[in-house]
This record gives C-alpha cells, sequence and structure tokens, in this order.
C-alpha cells in the first residue's frame, strides 16, 4: 500500500510537469494575436524548450550520484514554479523564450528520476504497471488540468493560468517532504533492500548505450516523442484553426487523445506485467507490444490528410496518438532491465534525453510546414503525417531489436565488480 501511496505522489508531479509544459500550446493562439507572434515563432519556443530539456536530461545521473531524489524533485519543481512568473511581469517574446528554455533546462531530467523514484518501490517484473502511471501523469494533465485551464484562459485570459501553475508547484514541494522516502530497491536503501549496490555489478556505460535494446528503444521513444511535442504545442491550435472548433471546444478536446493514451498505458502495461508473470520472455512483453502499438500510431498518423471530416479527424488523431504511447511505460522498463540499479538513473536519463531530441525539432518544423501550406488544415495534417512515417518506420526497428534479457545476458557477461 505504501509503495502506490508513493507513487501517487510522484505522479501528481508529473501531472504538474506537464500542465507546465501544456500550457504553451493553450495559449499559442492569444500569445500570437498579443505579441503578433507566427507560426513558427511559437514552435521555435516549442523546439527552444525542448533542446533545454534535453541537455537537463543528461543530468539526471550526476544529480542523483551527489543528491537524493527526496531534495532533487523538490529544488526542480520550484524552479519551474519561477519560471511561471517572468513573463507576468514582462510579457514579451524574448521572455517567453528565456523562461521556456530554464523550464525546459529544469524539467530534463526529471523524467528520468520520477521513474528511479517509482521504480525503488517496485521489482523489475512489476514495474509496467507503476510504470505506466508515471506515463499517465501526462495524459491526465491534458485531461483533468487543461480543459480548466483553457477556461481559465478563455474568463480571465492567459495570465491567471500562469500563477495557478505557479502555485501548484510550490504546493507539490510541501505534499512530498512530509511523505517521501525510498523504497527497498532503491540505490543505497538502509532497508532491508533485496538487492543492494554491493551485490550488483558495474556494467560499463558504453556497453548499455550500445546494446539493441537501448538503441531501438531510444529510436522508437524519439519518433513518438517528437509526435507528443507536435500534439502539446499544437493541437489545439490544430483543433481551433485547422478543423474551426472554438477556443474551449480546442481546448476541451486536447484532452481527448490523452483518454485514449490513459487507457492504452494501463491496459497494455497490464497485459505486459502478466505476460512477464506467465512466463512470457520481456522482448515479447516489452518489445513487441509497444513495437507494434507504434506502428498503428504511425499508419494512423499518415492517414490524416486523406481524412476530410473534421470529427474523423480528432478521432483518428486520438487513437493512434493514445494508442502509440504505450511504449513509454514498457520501453523504460525494457531499459531498466538491461542496467544495474545503481546505474539506473543515469541510463534512464540518457535514454530519455535521447528520447527527448524528437521535441528539438517537431514543433518547430510544424509552424513552418503550417507556415507554408496553402491552409492551416492542410498544413497540420501534412506536419502529422510526416511524423506518422517516421513513427512508423522506428516502430519496425524497435520490433527486430528491442530484446532486454538477451542484453542483459550479454552485459552480465562483460561486468565488472564496483
Amino acid at each position: 500500500m505504501q509503495a502506490w501511496s508513493l507513487t501517487a505522489i510522484v505522479v501528481v508531479l508529473y501531472i504538474v510537469n506537464w500542465s507546465d509544459k501544456a500550457i504553451l500550446g493553450l495559449v499559442a493562439q492569444p500569445l500570437a494575436k498579443e505579441f503578433g507572434l507566427t507560426s513558427s515563432q511559437i514552435g521555435l519556443v516549442g523546439s527552444g524548450f525542448f533542446l533545454t530539456f534535453t541537455i537537463g536530461g543528461f543530468f539526471a545521473g550526476p544529480l542523483n550520484k551527489f543528491m537524493t531524489v527526496r531534495w532533487i524533485l523538490p529544488l526542480l519543481s520550484l524552479v519551474w514554479a519561477a519560471t511561471m512568473l517572468p513573463i507576468l511581469a514582462v510579457a514579451s517574446f524574448a521572455v517567453l523564450l528565456v523562461s521556456r528554455l530554464v523550464l525546459g533546462f529544469a524539467e530534463g531530467p526529471v523524467s528520468a528520476l520520477a521513474y528511479t523514484a517509482v521504480y525503488s518501490w517496485h521489482p523489475p517484473h512489476k514495474r509496467g504497471l507503476p510504470g505506466a502511471w508515471i506515463t499517465a501523469g501526462s495524459s491526465i494533465a491534458k485531461i483533468a488540468v487543461a480543459p480548466l485551464l483553457a477556461l481559465v484562459i478563455a474568463a480571465w485570459g492567459w495570465r491567471p493560468a500562469f500563477v495557478v501553475l505557479a502555485v501548484t508547484g510550490v504546493a507539490w514541494c510541501g505534499l512530498w517532504l512530509a511523505t517521501w522516502k525510498e523504497g527497498p530497491y532503491a540505490k543505497g536503501s538502509q532497508s532491508s533492500a533485496p538487492v543492494t549496490d554491493a551485490e550488483q555489478p558495474t556494467v560499463p556505460w558504453g556497453k548499455i548505450f550500445r546494446t539493441p535494446t537501448f538503441l531501438g528503444g531510444a529510436t522508437a521513444m524519439f519518433a513518438m516523442y517528437a509526435l507528443v511535442t507536435v500534439v502539446l504545442t499544437w493541437l489545439p491550435s490544430y483543433f481551433e484553426v485547422g478543423l474551426g472548433y472554438s477556443q474551449v471546444q480546442a481546448g476541451t478536446m486536447f484532452a481527448l487523445p490523452s483518454i485514449v493514451s490513459l487507457v492504452s498505458l494501463m491496459v497494455s502495461s497490464y497485459i505486459s506485467d502478466k505476460l512477464l508473470a506467465r512466463g512470457t520472455s520481456s522482448r515479447a512483453a516489452r518489445g513487441v507490444l509497444p513495437g507494434v502499438g507504434l506502428l498503428v500510431c504511425g499508419l494512423a498518423m499518415v492517414m490524416l490528410p486523406l481524412i476530410g471530416v473534421p470529427v474523423l479527424v480528432v478521432v483518428v488523431v486520438s487513437l493512434g496518438y493514445g494508442i502509440g504511447s504505450m511504449i513509454f511505460p514498457l520501453l523504460n522498463a525494457a531499459v531498466s532491465e538491461i542496467c544495474p540499479p545503481g546505474q539506473l538513473a543515469g541510463t534512464l536519463g540518457v535514454f530519455l534525453a535521447l528520447m527527448s531530441l524528437g521535441g528539438l525539432v517537431a514543433p518547430y518544423l510544424t509552424g513552418v510546414i503550417v507556415d507554408a501550406s496553402s491552409s492551416p488544415a492542410e498544413g497540420y495534417a501534412t506536419a502529422f503525417q510526416v511524423f506518422g512515417i517516421v513513427a512508423a518506420v522506428t516502430a519496425l526497428i524497435a520490433l527486430l531489436t528491442v530484446n532486454p534479457e538477451r542484453d542483459a545476458r550479454r552485459l552480465l557477461g562483460a561486468a565488472v565488480k564496483a
């Protein structure tokens, strides 16, 4: 029970984290009107965020080496809250860009650290479902928080929405510090851990990063995350400007892909953990299953330019995105199998930083495509099709390469005692 209650607190952090990300998509049109911004400029802000987000991701391992997650996560949350405020004092494109750059850097390490924190309470063969709940934080943010923020923006403007997020980030810190402690599977845990650092080999980092599971998984994650960043930055604008829905309708429908994603995450992770419990290989449960999900997602996005009915576009985007999202907890769990606990934060930090490279170009490229198209609807559909093709190709790569059991055996043979 304690494991799941503390997991829930990390999920709340992830909800805050993704709400901070999602706010740009929700305020894109109001900001464009007030500041006179083009789609390319909004896309540049989105890509700038993911540039520093990627850089920040590489610091997950070093941070975890010198400080426990108990202190790292609230410090990062306070930085997120602080980045919400400058745009209120000086409303300009430059301030928006700089604040999002700082936010990206501070959010970069959190995914790896959040998974590391939660995994400290769950053994390797049961990490699919708790990992799914972490990933679900992004869906919950879009299902529950984004519509509320859209109503706030419609009623009082975009500025109060930033205040709400800042206050929420500070409040979470109090909850965390009052409740959190590391679980029995943590690196350096002082409890009666089933696995300790002293009993674990240390694997050379280069060998971990060169395994087919790591490389194939990172390639697939890169493609899906590129699509995630496009959805996060542009989906409300697509619904509003491209398909003709109102601002409130667009903000509300922003939740639809995440509803499908939430169901997909829970069902696929439950199935994956059950398959492992029954003796099914990790290759099938954490390689083939997410690979097929990503392939379905890519094919759905490729179809968008062929669909002329707005309601069907919303349905196809929602289903494709939701099904593809299953890869995040399953591939993270797969990678957690191939490295010792003491190297988990560092391995996931690099893995997720490589994943976030997809966000460097995707939002900006989407803006460029939209600006160059004959209509917003055509531009958005074309952009989604491009990223759908990439997703389909990388899904095939993942299907051929992800095999945690094989790579764990190879790494164990090459390991040296710490």
